[in-house]
Order: structure tokens, then C-alpha cells, then sequence
């Protein structure tokens, strides 16, 4: 066979893997510094928390880690054991909302106690330690990230993780926040993801039909079913007003 029959075969096969390689789910989602901008931004704001440095973790709808980020000067200005639960909470998001209808992991709280309707899903699909601990620890938060381009799996549960929805409506993957307490994680993820603008949200379980927290849980009972402890009252009072001062977007 000719040589050159052969080299531009060889060529044609690269061309093709390379492009069939490229991640089926990342389009649309934020870069590293778009993800990084936006938490440092927002953990500026007052949340309701401790006002701490925070991590980020976005992945794709596959469920593969694409970006992890921190907000402070360095890695240990954060909580180094958020980092993990961010990515955490990020599949949760993404594993259990659906293009319809999407599930805060705050949402997931109440349903998963013991006699809860969701009891044992904090169990189920399990954080891949191999993929969590591996690499050298100086990429950590940064664009080479040892997560980035694995499946980290686990489940969260309470407030930090969102599904991410672009301006088609599409579910493009989730968003996972940590490094404060529970509900100025779930406000910051918020904010966040408004700040992307991938908050195209279709429907959810909270009154104003969105992933927003619920704060309905009294004397031990929610009355909706997906209720979140309050962590504290001006938390709370933050997520109450996302509906006037970050809404939910409506797809073109």
C-alpha cells in the first residue's frame, strides 16, 4: 500500500479517537478560573455562616470531576477535608436530579432519616477513595486537580450540592459547595451557580417549585417531606429571599 494511503489513514484514525474522546457531558460547563472567579466573589457576600474560605467541585452529567477550586490564597485556607465532600456533594446533585425536576442535596436531608421514604441512600454508591486521596497533594484545587477527569461518586446529604441547568434547560451536570456550615454552603452553591448562570432550574420540591432549601421542619417533623435544619436564622432568612434576589432562571 502506498505510504501515503497509509499515513493519511493513521492521521484519520488519531483525528477520530481524539474527537470521540473528548467528554460526552463537559459542554457548557464553567472552566477552572470561570468556577474559581465566582466562589471568591460570592464567599465575600454574608451567607449566614462563619464567613470561611470555601471549595468548589463541578462535574458533568457522567458524573466525572472537571473542576475543583478553592477560594483562598492556598489549600490549607480552607478545610481540607470539604474538598472531598464538595465533589461529594456535586454527584449527589447530579446523580439524583433528573431534566425535569431537580433535587438540591438539602432537599435529600429529612427523606433519608431513619423511617424517612429515602432511608439508606446515604449508604449507596460510595465515594471512590482511589480517585479522592490520589496524586500529589500540591495539584489539589488547582487545574490538574488529581480528581479532575475521574468519577468520584458518594452521596451527601445535606445542604451544598445543585444540579446545573443551561439556558436550553438542559442538565449539564451538578455543582458541589463545602467548607462552612451546611445551609451557607447550600446559600454560596446558590449564588454560585446564579453567578454561571446555570440556573435554569425546570421544577423542584421547595414552594417556589425550584432546588431551593426548605426550612420546614418542626418538632422533628417536615411538613413537605424535604426539609433542612435551620443552621441559623439569618441563613435561613438569605435562602427565603433567593426568589427575589437570585431567582431560578426560565429556559429561552
Amino acid at each position: 500500500m502506498d505510504k501515503k494511503v497509509i499515513l493519511t489513514s493513521v492521521l484519520a484514525m488519531v483525528l477520530f479517537s481524539t474527537l470521540f474522546a473528548l467528554p460526552v457531558f463537559a459542554d457548557g460547563l464553567p472552566t477552572h478560573s470561570e468556577l474559581q472567579k465566582a466562589l471568591k466573589a460570592v464567599v465575600k457576600e454574608k451567607n449566614g455562616g462563619f464567613g470561611l474560605n470555601m471549595w468548589a467541585t463541578i462535574v458533568d452529567r457522567g458524573g466525572v470531576v472537571k473542576a475543583v477550586v478553592f477560594s483562598g490564597n492556598n489549600r490549607g485556607e480552607q478545610w481540607p477535608g470539604s474538598r472531598v465532600i464538595s465533589a461529594q456533594k456535586a454527584n449527589t446533585a447530579n446523580a439524583f436530579s433528573l431534566p425535569g425536576l431537580a433535587l438540591s442535596t438539602a432537599n435529600l436531608f429529612y427523606a433519608v432519616q431513619p423511617g424517612g421514604s429515602l432511608y439508606g441512600l446515604q449508604h449507596s454508591n460510595p465515594v471512590d477513595t482511589g480517585v479522592a486521596y490520589r496524586g500529589p497533594s500540591k495539584n489539589i484545587g488547582t487545574p490538574n486537580d488529581p480528581m479532575a477527569g475521574y468519577k468520584i461518586g458518594g452521596v451527601n446529604v445535606f445542604g451544598g450540592g445543585l444540579a446545573l441547568y443551561n439556558s436550553e434547560g438542559k442538565l449539564i451536570g451538578a455543582l458541589g459547595v463545602s467548607g462552612d456550615s451546611s445551609c451557607a454552603d447550600h446559600n454560596i452553591a446558590w449564588k454560585v451557580r446564579h453567578e454561571l448562570k446555570l440556573d435554569y432550574v425546570p421544577s423542584g420540591v421547595s414552594p417556589n417549585k425550584d432546588d431551593n432549601i426548605v426550612n420546614d421542619i418542626a418538632g422533628g417533623i417536615s411538613a413537605s417531606g424535604w426539609g433542612h435544619p435551620i443552621c441559623s436564622p439569618e441563613a435561613s432568612d438569605i435562602a427565603k429571599g433567593f426568589s427575589k434576589t437570585h431567582p431560578v432562571r426560565s429556559k429561552k
